[in-house]
């Protein structure tokens, strides 16, 4: 009978998921989210045995039915990574529906503002405004007292305050107000240690990922000179819309839930850690 709860929930997952892909692709462009979904590129309206969560993908190897364009990956992700979250988050609620319900939408918000961070270098504020209403919620719901909410709006004061300042010293050029905006409902769900944790493992994350993906490009570029010879100017990855450099600009939304993630669901501490090495 667990199995079969375990295996509800990723389905209905991947189908909230599907939904995240419709918003994150509407968002801020005047349509509807309630409209038929339709390619991106002929415009033919999807049948529904088109529109099956992860089958449907798979089924069509990632291409239109009609036209046979190419469908972008990350549709298949946001549905797989939804349902796999929700699987996460049940085991993690230990199977309270309410509580999986808080957290569920949170994480659902949280997936849009990722994916739409990376996409166009903007944090939504409608969902932020949805994501702070949320963990105010949760926030109430478990702990059931004023007290505990004004410590936790204390929190998320001082963490939107740290990347405010950042913003305000460097006139926009290190960090985003988006980003300084994220930072409250994150910290009023982790509180005034976690928050700090976060903060110092978002900025790890974002390091390490960059020098990562500026290494990739790299072999990449090392790659391209092997099989056609010498590349004329700067080689850019297959991902990435412009050639990245130490100083280009990237989304930092999530390397800061990556943080949240990590120090909230994970129990990530770097001062019981940072003991425990040294």
């Amino acid at each position: 009978m667990e199995y079969y709860w375990y295996v509800t929930v990723f389905l209905f997952g991947t189908i909230i998921g599907s939904f995240l892909n419709v918003v994150i692709y509407r968002l801020h462009t005047g349509k509807s989210t309630a409209g038929r979904s339709h390619c991106l590129s002929c415009g033919e309206t999807l049948k529904w045995y088109e529109l099956v969560p992860l089958v449907s993908y798979l089924a069509l190897r990632g291409t239109c039915r009609t036209c046979a364009a190419h469908i972008p990956l990350r549709y298949f992700l946001v549905e797989l990574f939804t349902g796999a979250s929700f699987v996460f988050l049940w085991w993690f609620t230990e199977h309270n529906l309410a509580l999986f319900g808080f957290h569920a939408v949170i994480a659902s918000l949280l997936i849009v503002i990722f994916v739409y961070d990376v996409r166009h270098m903007i944090i939504p504020d409608e969902m932020v405004v949805f994501l702070t209403a949320a963990s105010l919620v949760l926030v109430w719901y478990r702990q059931g007292s004023l007290d505990a909410l004004f410590v936790a709006m204390l929190s998320g004061l001082g963490m939107a305050a740290f990347f405010g300042a950042f913003w305000l010293v460097s006139r926009g050029r290190w960090m985003g107000l988006g980003d300084a905006k994220l930072a409250f409902p994150l910290g009023v769900l982790l509180g005034p240690i976690a928050s700090i944790s976060a903060v110092v493992l978002s900025f790890w994350i974002g390091a390490a990922v960059s020098l990562l993906l500026l290494a990739l490009q790299k072999l990449f570029r090392a790659g391209m000179s092997r099989t056609h010879g010498w590349v004329r100017g700067k080689t850019r990855l297959p991902f990435s819309h412009v050639p990245l450099r130490m100083k280009s600009e990237i989304p930092f939304a999530p390397f800061l839930i990556l943080g949240f993630l990590s120090a909230y669901y994970f129990h990530v501490d770097i001062f019981t850690n940072y003991i425990h090495i040294f």
